[in-house]
């Protein structure tokens, strides 16, 4: 039995790991700082960190909020907010996108007055780009947060009561107690967001489309690329690729459960 668990486990290595060796074994390693340097190349990575970053910062502001409301607080319809958090991570990206579109787009439910009240349009804009990335980002940091709340959830209690009693105010225990605690979680929480944000394509395209310079991130220009200049799309997909490891090894075992977050 041991034997035959190992044989399919080593399927599983094979189907996940040959796609990432077809990549390498094709890549154009002698063009490659010609091709990084394209001012295509150039553009969509400035698009890309521009968009991830600021998705980032605006994770960070609504999630952190969220993900303590959802551990700490005996909210109504909990369960169909917890519901709302994970619909993105397994949402197609294009109904994503799509469904951005009709909520915010000029003749959207919420988009319309934003443009008549405003002057705000979103649908094809950095903004949108922003926008579209922040809706598919932020459930990797809240159920990150969130986690590490549960898994802390006795041992913080106690903590912020010594804290009360000892005369701090609520402000005060939340930053100098329950912060500390939460920042490799948060931190974590914050990096996936940020590698899913730069990795994001299809609520992109649909919602704020493919503008070279304006809204043309890396996966738009490496799908555009892919027909006409296989070695662009080749060279812009090792970026991505390096990315994702960078950010996913180091973080690897602050998702097994038991994990203490705080290590």
């Amino acid at each position: 039995m041991k034997r035959l668990l190992l044989a399919l486990a080593g399927v599983a290595v094979l189907v996940l790991g040959l796609p990432v060796l077809g990549l390498l074994q094709r890549m154009p390693w002698t063009a490659l700082p010609d091709l990084l340097g394209d001012a295509v190349v150039l553009d969509a990575l400035r698009v890309s960190l521009v968009v991830s970053l600021v998705a980032a910062a605006v994770v960070l502001l609504l999630g952190t909020p969220l993900a303590w409301a959802l551990a700490r607080v005996d909210l109504p319809g909990r369960r169909l907010v917890r519901a709302l958090v994970v619909l993105p991570m397994v949402l197609p990206p294009v109904v994503g996108g799509t469904a951005l579109l009709f909520a915010l787009g000029r003749r959207g439910l919420v988009g319309q007055w934003l443009d008549r009240w405003f002057g705000l349009t979103l649908p094809f804009t950095l903004g949108g780009a922003i926008v579209a990335a922040t809706f598919v980002a932020l459930p990797f940091y809240v159920l990150a947060v969130e986690g590490a709340l549960q898994a802390s959830r006795r041992e913080l209690d106690d903590l912020e009561g010594v804290a009360a009693t000892l005369g701090a105010p609520p402000r005060l225990v939340l930053w100098r107690v329950t912060r500390p605690r939460l920042l490799p979680a948060m931190g974590a929480g914050l990096a996936l967001a940020w590698a899913r944000a730069i990795g994001e394509f299809g609520a992109t395209i649909t919602f704020a489309g493919n503008l070279p310079g304006r809204t043309q991130t890396l996966p738009l220009a490496t799908f555009l690329a892919l027909e006409a200049q296989p070695e662009r799309a080749l060279a812009l997909s090792l970026v991505m690729l390096v990315v994702a490891l960078a950010v996913l090894l180091p973080l690897r075992d602050r998702w097994l459960p038991g994990r203490d977050f705080r290590r």
